[in-house]
């Protein structure tokens, strides 16, 4: 290695020491580079082994890098759905003494998947539609502690599942800029403008390819954003005004928030000259009101519609033993060491990385309510377990080890290529 490297990070692995920085990463060697695809960016994107992990390494600017290192970090702060920044490394040389360009370090997401993993000939126009959503959402959280995006696309979002719906993750924060005084009209229709195209130029190009359903139209999937952010922006930050009669409705609103998966900090509530007109407006805190209930009772860290299904179940669990007067905490200690933990204990080491313990939990629910209904009889869930791991789980492919590039077109590795939405998997295997 020449020269004197520098490595910006919270906390560095000693492995970062190890990779060649002295070579292009053009030029790395395969006996660091994670077998993936090949994609294209704006940038050189490698994916490296290092210890038990693997990480995108993105060739770029020293500046560039370290400013998105630092949105990346403030993002996580914030508890924004994003990549994890690894490290920053300046100051590369080779062997001759030329300069080489700084990276950016980021920690592989596990059990996501990239778009072009999700969309396909077999994809049904309501999962595209689910994809939208997800990144509407993703899109709203961002606005929502004034994050303009500058570049929201699907290539730049990773997406997981969950319990039936998709969680979407900010990948690139290149060119993103946080506003502490929030987003004007204005920069919010911009954001929404340069999604609504990139979202339909995407599709556009997997149906040039032939890999998107003939039902899917890319324009209409394109303008579906717009609406579904406009109906949750509406739902977060707009005022409201009912009849003094109707002060119920304060409680429905909170609960619609609560639903959205969104908390409350406070709401200003104020009454007309006249008081018979209720005005109410809700300061919203962010996303993850089921997330981080499920986290406080149990310590389980899951996607926001996995922790309402594990909640639904421990509410079921809490009703059916008979245990409404115990403490919640109490109960959920004891549902998580009865029920949940057994079920991950029992899933084969080697099908482990199939899915997230949560995700393979909301499946197992809803795979026994199908079991049930065709056989009309309950089904216990121990025999549930069973014939969802023989029959499902052992088939899927392993979502853990679902690699990506950080930005841009990715050519699909042969393990996922025809990959449809979830309902579509075992007519697959």
């Amino acid at each position: 290695m020449s020269g004197s490297l520098n490595i910006t990070s919270a906390t560095v692995d000693p492995g970062l020491l190890d990779l060649p920085w002295n070579l292009p990463l053009e030029e790395w060697p395969e006996d660091t580079i994670a077998a993936l695809p090949k994609g294209i960016s704006r940038h050189l994107v490698r994916f490296v082994h290092l210890g038990g992990y693997v990480v995108a390494i993105k060739e770029t600017s020293a500046e560039l890098a370290r400013r998105e290192y630092e949105m990346l970090r403030t993002l996580q702060r914030m508890e924004i759905p994003c990549v994890d920044p690894v490290a920053v490394i300046t100051n590369r040389h080779d062997d001759d003494n030329n300069p080489l360009e700084s990276v950016l370090v980021t920690r592989h997401l596990k059990f996501s998947l990239p778009y072009r993993a999700i969309y396909s000939q077999t994809l049904r126009p309501e999962t595209a539609t689910r994809l939208v959503d997800a990144l509407a959402l993703l899109l709203v959280r961002l606005h929502n502690i004034g994050f303009f995006w500058g570049d929201v696309s699907l290539s730049n979002t990773l997406f997981r599942r969950d319990a039936g719906s998709f969680a979407a993750y900010l990948v690139d924060a290149e060119t993103g800029q946080l506003y502490s005084g929030g987003l004007s009209n204005g920069q919010r229709e911009n954001d929404l403008e340069i999604a609504r195209v990139n979202i339909a130029g995407e599709l556009l190009d997997l149906q040039a390819g032939g890999r998107l359903d003939e039902n899917i139209d890319a324009v209409d999937v394109g303008n579906g954003i717009v609406s579904q952010y406009r109906m949750l922006w509406s739902e977060l930050t707009s005022a409201e005004q009912f009849d003094q009669s109707e002060r119920w409705r304060i409680a429905q609103r909170v609960e619609r928030l609560n639903a959205l998966g969104f908390d409350i900090e406070e709401l200003s509530i104020r009454t007309d000259e006249t008081g018979t007109q209720v005005h109410i407006q809700p300061k919203v805190v962010d996303a993850g009101h089921h997330s981080r209930r499920l986290l406080r009772l149990t310590g389980l860290d899951a996607q926001e519609n996995q922790a309402r299904r594990l909640l639904n179940d421990l509410d079921s669990y809490r009703a059916t033993t008979g245990r409404q007067d115990m403490d919640e905490e109490v109960v959920a200690h004891e549902w998580l060491a009865r029920v949940f933990e057994p079920i991950v204990r029992a899933i084969p080491r080697d099908l482990r990385g199939k899915l997230e313990p949560a995700e393979v939990f909301h499946q197992l629910l809803d795979h026994r309510w199908y079991m049930s209904q065709n056989e009309t009889r309950e089904i216990p869930l121990s025999e549930a377990l069973t014939s969802y791991i023989d029959t499902v789980l052992r088939h899927r492919r392993d979502e853990a080890t679902v690699m990506y590039p950080v930005t841009g077109v990715l050519t699909m590795p042969v393990e996922v290529q025809g990959a449809g939405d979830e309902d579509d998997w075992r007519a697959k295997v």
